[in-house]
């Protein structure tokens, strides 16, 4: 069986404009993003700046809000006439067992918010790039799979540095709980502002990383994009 000539014409239309946004994503994002993700940091008023971290984490131990009752076990909510559960002002996630409350620390979530969009954003790169990759290239030709498993170990960078977020805050819940069983324990002040100052380090480390792999795969690309896009003879070739 064959395609037929609508479809295609469909087919090549498909190519054509995947071609269209790998080219734009390889000649024009990944180069910008070798200087526009770094240079910002440098500055003396970047939030990614570690001067910022002897002021940014609150260690105090704030009471159980207003609308906590004790009934003779873990502190529950007080529910509203219908039986709902009336959520907390600010988005505040209430503990069950200690209903005193730590906060966050607002300027490293703004932080992660940078790093998770910085890594979707590659993610999605990379994935649109490997599509335009196997659609040019025919199977079995050796750059067109190194070219791919760099795509790949690329995203899966992106995957890890992006659940370092998540590690982050289970790290510092374990340091906040043991700051609210222990309110007089000074060295659990101590730890939670170390651990937002290393929070605060690789904030700024996770984007030299990005960067990193933003210059890797632009390399990789440029050197071999003849290859890449006229493979046939060059089947037994090696990257660059």
């Amino acid at each position: 069986m064959s395609l037929s000539k609508e479809d295609s014409e469909k087919l090549e239309t498909f190519r054509t404009k995947t071609a269209s946004v790998a080219s734009d994503i390889v000649f024009r994002l990944f180069p910008a993003k070798l200087t526009t993700l770094i240079e910002s940091t440098k500055a003396p008023d970047s939030p990614f700046n570690i001067a910022h971290a002897s002021t940014l984490t609150d260690a105090r131990v704030y009471p159980a809000p207003s609308d906590y009752v004790d009934s003779n076990g873990p502190a529950k909510r007080k529910r509203t006439e219908d039986g709902s559960v009336p959520s907390l002002p600010n988005g505040d996630i209430p503990n069950a067992r200690y209903p005193d409350l730590v906060h966050a620390n607002k300027h490293i979530l703004k932080l992660s918010e940078t790093t998770k969009s910085e890594c979707t954003q590659l993610s999605d790169c990379c994935d649109k790039v490997k599509l335009w990759v196997n659609l040019t290239m025919p199977n079995g030709v050796q750059i067109q799979e190194e070219v791919l498993s760099e795509l790949l170990r690329s995203q899966e960078s992106a995957y890890n540095i992006r659940d370092s977020v998540r590690q982050h805050h289970l790290a510092r819940a374990k340091i906040c709980s043991k700051l609210i069983k222990y309110p007089n324990v000074e060295d659990y002040a101590l730890a939670l502002r170390e651990h937002d100052e290393k929070q605060l380090f690789f904030a700024r480390q996770n984007l030299i990383d990005i960067r990193n792999i933003y210059a890797v795969i632009t390399d990789i690309l440029h050197k071999n994009m003849a290859k890449i896009r006229s493979p046939r003879g060059n089947n037994r070739a090696g990257l660059y």
